[in-house]
């Protein structure tokens, strides 16, 4: 038995849980209404595949917008694959949900963000210039507005 509830961890694969519950909704039924999804990821981890000209362009993350136009969407217990449109390129991802760090909604403004817990060493490091990230989107439009974002990381100790 552990010392202490590791409420954090926790608190992460509830909301995981919850990407995945809407994502399968939305594979089974399509998005309702103005709904749309700002996902962005970590293109470093494991488990993402996407095509080698995105990751040479996207080498640490990305951020890829569900909204007029996608297809093939796939959802698992440990992530999802979509079709979308780069360019009048239509490209293959698969993203795990472990690799998302956010999940923003803006027609409702709702977004979780996943941050992770970072070792001595990371901390000691200098931070990435491109903090903001890039953005692959599915059309032309900008988004509908800001949403609140919710730290998980304010509820660890």
């Amino acid at each position: 038995m552990t010392s202490s509830i590791d409420y954090g961890n926790l608190m992460h694969r509830a909301m995981r849980g919850l990407i995945q519950q809407v994502l399968t909704d939305v594979q089974q039924n399509g998005l309702p209404g103005a709904h749309h999804f700002f996902i962005t990821f970590d293109t470093t981890h494991p488990d993402a595949r996407l095509a080698g000209w995105l990751r040479e362009r996207y080498p640490s993350e990305m951020t890829v917008v569900m909204q007029h136009w996608f297809d093939d969407l796939e959802v698992t217990d440990e992530g999802f694959s979509v079709t979308l449109n780069f360019g009048d390129a239509p490209e293959n991802l698969y993203v795990p949900y472990d690799a998302i760090q956010t999940f923003v909604d803006p027609s409702v403004e709702f977004g979780l963000r996943f941050e992770t817990q970072q070792t001595d060493e990371a901390e000691d490091e200098e931070p990435d210039d491109d903090t903001a990230g890039p953005e692959a989107r599915d059309d032309d439009e900008a988004p509908a507005g800001e949403a609140d974002v919710v730290s998980l990381d304010s509820f660890r100790k």
